[in-house]
């Protein structure tokens, strides 16, 4: 039997009290708890009342649906955010602010957050936005008025004596809509439809109504187009008396999002969200045509179309992708698809574009900014820091700028074709969608917080002063 040196067990003795000195588990209780195959819950960062978060701000990270009792510690890169381990309560939710230092980078950073008992980690992103300073508007003559709750899309006729103003209030089954036809001069209302009642959901539910969302104008037959985004379907209403002319049936365009018609060739075309396809219409039979497919480029992501952007002269159409950072130009005569990429971008939603000088106008949500692209080489030619939660952007071909509405910050930025910000607008709350008349007006509509939110559901008339 052979013996042990005396030295080796006074070694191993030593190494056994330093690493409970270090805190560090005797090895029969082993680092590698009971874990989880996927980590329980939803964990959000936001600033304040769902506000933006700036250098020097705070950010308030939650969660729900996680498992109570467990242990959360926070962290970025190798620094531990939290003082004291999070314990999640009984309801599976926890809580927890976080002061931002004046230094802080702006963009996504990572936050890793490790739960215990049982064990499970996931990253989310905490995003640092731009803090601008109002300026400006002195520049404009800004024309605003309430409507309905809801508010949605706007877009003015060009004839220049009516804009239309779709709303839709709550979650489905969404019960309150409304489409509204509005003075451009006054911004009263002139009429209103209410939509009618939808069929029961494909599992039986409440279908609510067909409520309106996204909206178009075609001049050439006198109608206006408007998205049913919950039954996922278009329909037609008469300009005069907003009559009904077509409902199309659910399932005619997955979430359908934005139109625009090309009056010219006869067309409507519908973005179909979490989708790769762009829905295509006869304005004169109002049937259903082929569809358009863009495949990206990204391996093993899909292209899912959003805003839209149409140079009718140009035969050309635009959209740009929620799921990967590219856009799309469509030549509408030989049906070719263009991709581009979009450095810089990430969960663009809003897209314009100038036939004049060939500018691309990307506004994207998770970065914060409006990239000007040149179509003909991809290349990006500025990236413009533009606010909080930029959701989408209108060109103006008279005044040469572009308009962005920055959902989260509340403001409206005016920028230039050189990068250059001419202004940035205060917008009340949660500016949703905007769009030029091409006459040197922009129209925009903002959403309310809630009930008695006088700065919200309203509509903007914003004119560069001559």
């Amino acid at each position: 039997m052979s013996m042990i040196p005396f030295s080796r067990v006074r070694l191993a003795s030593c190494a056994a009290a330093a690493l409970m000195a270090l805190g560090v588990p005797a090895m029969a209780e082993t680092i590698f708890t009971r874990p989880l195959i996927d980590f329980a819950g939803d964990v959000g960062i936001s600033g304040p009342e769902r506000s933006a978060i700036h250098q020097g701000g705070t950010a308030v990270i939650t969660a729900e649906e996680m498992i109570p009792g467990q242990t959360v510690t926070l962290m970025r890169g190798t620094t531990v955010l939290n003082p004291a381990p999070i314990t999640v309560d009984d309801k599976g939710s926890f809580s927890f602010t976080l002061p931002i230092d004046a230094e802080a980078s702006l963009g996504l950073q990572p936050i890793v957050v490790i739960a215990e008992n049982p064990a499970a980690a996931k990253v989310v992103e905490l995003r640092i936005s731009p803090d601008l300073p109002l300026q400006g508007a002195e520049k404009f003559d800004l024309t605003s008025a309430s409507a309905a709750p809801g508010l949605y899309q706007i877009v003015a006729n060009a004839a220049g004596d009516a804009v239309f103003v779709t709303s839709a209030v709550g979650w489905p089954p969404v019960r309150e809509s409304r489409l509204l036809k509005i003075d451009p001069a006054t911004l009263k209302v002139l009429a209103e439809v209410a939509p009618a009642p939808a069929p029961a959901t494909p599992k039986g539910g409440d279908g609510g109504v067909y409520a309106f969302y996204g909206v178009a104008v075609d001049n050439a037959h006198g109608r206006v187009w408007v998205s049913n985004t919950r039954q996922d379907t278009v329909a037609v209403y008469d300009q005069s008396d907003l009559k009904l002319i077509k409902q199309f049936e659910p399932g005619t365009v997955p979430h359908a999002r934005d139109i625009v018609i090309d009056e010219t060739n006869g067309r409507a075309y519908a973005s179909a969200t979490g989708t790769s396809g762009i829905m295509v219409f006869d304005t004169d039979t109002l049937e259903q045509l082929d569809t358009i497919k863009i495949a990206s480029q990204v391996r093993n992501e899909d292209f899912s179309s959003m805003a839209l952007d149409l140079d009718e002269a140009g035969g050309k159409l635009v959209t740009v992708s929620l799921t990967t950072p590219e856009a799309a130009l469509i030549d509408l005569t030989s049906g070719k698809v263009r991709i581009i990429p979009l450095s810089g971008a990430k969960a663009a939603s809003g897209v314009a574009y100038d036939p004049q000088e060939g500018l691309i106008f990307v506004a994207s949500q998770a970065t914060d900014n409006l990239l000007i692209v040149k179509a003909e080489t991809g290349e990006v030619l500025h990236d413009v820091p533009v606010g909080a939660g930029p959701l989408n952007v209108a060109f103006d071909p008279v005044g040469r700028l572009a308009y962005v509405a920055n959902r989260v910050s509340g403001t409206i930025a005016v920028v230039d074709t050189k990068g250059q910000l001419v202004a940035n607008l205060d917008a009340g709350s949660f500016p949703n969608q905007l769009r030029a008349d091409g006459k040197g007006n922009v129209w925009a509509v903002n959403k309310s917080r809630g009930e008695n939110d006088e700065a919200g559901d309203r509509i903007w008339r914003i004119t560069p002063k001559r």
